[in-house]
């Protein structure tokens, strides 16, 4: 297992239509969610819970994405179509982190939402330290209701995320990292 500090200063993201199988084994998807789990949360709400995308799944999902985008884009060509149909599948696994904030009197939404967004990230840490590559996206049907209500996201939830695992392709490249005195002042 690679150092810590080493990995999270040289994570990076992989784009899923540069990952291939394999994913996760049962046992590894299983510490994937383990870790996802474990993210700060105030209150001990688990305010997030997961959908787990693979094989299959993610075709019937497809489906379910390209049915919404073509009954709400009038004239849409056979090609954007089969595009929306392979949303899911280029990545052997994808998590999607659903935020499902609780009401409570001492922890405001905005933390649970965060906690979730944590949720994902840890993921994405969790996936690269055992090996895979991954991505945190979202996408046009991550804030659709429709297309939500049809994944199993119901009313009153969010999606924090869709998190593509699976082996890259290729090493990815770098990008350009924002310049600390840019972003950080002090008090």
């Amino acid at each position: 297992m690679p150092d810590a500090i080493q990995l999270l200063t040289t994570r990076r993201s992989v784009k899923p239509r540069d990952m291939t199988a394999p994913g996760p084994s049962a046992s590894e998807l299983e510490t994937l969610l383990t870790i996802g789990a474990r993210v700060p949360d105030h209150g001990k709400l688990a305010p997030w819970r997961f959908i787990i995308f693979e094989g299959d799944a993610r075709a019937r999902a497809g489906e379910i994405i390209a049915n919404v985008y073509a009954s709400k884009t009038p004239g849409a060509d056979a090609a954007a179509i089969e595009t929306e149909k392979r949303r899911l599948m280029d990545a052997p696994l994808v998590v999607a982190v659903v935020s499902t904030v609780k009401p409570h009197p001492k922890v405001p939404p905005w933390e649970q939402e965060l906690s979730a967004g944590a949720s994902a990230m840890n993921i994405v840490i969790a996936a690269t330290a055992l090996g895979y590559a991954a991505n945190w996206l979202t996408g046009w049907f991550a804030y659709d209701r429709d297309a939500l209500a049809a994944l199993g996201v119901t009313e009153g939830e969010k999606l924090a995320g869709f998190v593509h695992i699976g082996t890259a392709k290729a090493s990815p490249e770098d990008r350009p990292r924002p310049d600390l005195k840019t972003i950080v002042t002090r008090f």
